[in-house]
């Protein structure tokens, strides 16, 4: 009798200590998965194993732990957005330089910002701790970017492979603390003029080409890509937001 209570004794001991580490790793799934959302979806389809697209995670996380990644200094963050601009500007004769110019100009921003140089793959992977909710966006945009060089890719396409870009580069030149609405020279924007959406709630663009007015973003200038017409004689005077506009015509 006495081995029998010892037998179920054991036998309730680790079906407890099995309980246990189910609902650990249940926990832990849940933080993976509230941390990197859609990314995580990615990583299991990718993985085609739960386990292994966890693990995959978390190491992402540890080698991200190693980097001192920092925000922009005011001056250098405007650098960039005017910079940006210019890419908006070549868009509109050179829609393929611009889609390289993008991509260079998103990787110096990284760079700038303390994340390693690395193949993009790595890279992708790395920034995606921070920026889960975007960093689909910068895969595809590259991806697109990369036909370019070998294939006729249309406007179209490429117009979307810049607001794809521009999802991620407004993210990293964001400044640290600040909200939705972004700024240029201190003085705050609306959040978003074409669309009346706040910049903080569209953090993955559509996968479906884009057409709409994406409107002010967290570089504080209004999206280059969006279709405008004007008849004045002088549309940049009577428009600030004129030349950054003019992309997507």
């Amino acid at each position: 009798m006495a081995t029998l209570i010892w037998v179920v004794i054991a036998i309730v001991v680790v079906a407890v200590i099995a309980l246990v580490a189910v609902g650990a790793r249940k926990r832990r799934s849940a933080m993976l998965r509230g941390r990197f959302g859609p990314e995580y979806d990615r990583a299991v389809e990718s993985h085609d194993d739960q386990r292994a697209a966890e693990a995959d995670l978390r190491a992402r996380e540890k080698l991200r732990a190693q980097f001192d990644i920092k925000p922009l200094p005011e001056d250098t963050r405007l650098h960039f957005a005017a910079e940006w601009r210019d890419v908006q500007e070549l868009f509109v004769d050179q829609p393929v330089q611009a889609a390289a110019a993008a991509d260079t100009l998103v990787t110096r921003v990284m760079v700038e910002r303390g994340y390693p140089m690395q193949d993009f793959g790595a890279q992708a992977d790395l920034v995606s701790v921070d920026h889960p909710g975007t960093v689909e966006n910068y895969r595809f945009a590259h991806a697109v970017r990369e036909r370019s060089q070998t294939e006729q890719i249309s406007t179209e396409e490429l117009r979307e492979a810049l607001l794809r870009y521009r999802s991620l580069f407004d993210e990293l030149l964001r400044p640290e603390g600040d909200g939705a609405a972004g700024s240029v020279n201190g003085q705050a924007q609306p959040a978003d003029v074409g669309s009346g959406q706040d910049v903080g709630s569209r953090q993955r663009v559509a996968a479906e080409p884009v057409h709409q007015d994406m409107g002010t973003s967290g570089t504080g200038q209004t999206d280059g890509l969006a279709a405008t017409e004007t008849g004045d004689a002088d549309p940049a005077a009577a428009d600030p937001y004129y030349y950054d506009q003019r992309t997507g015509r």
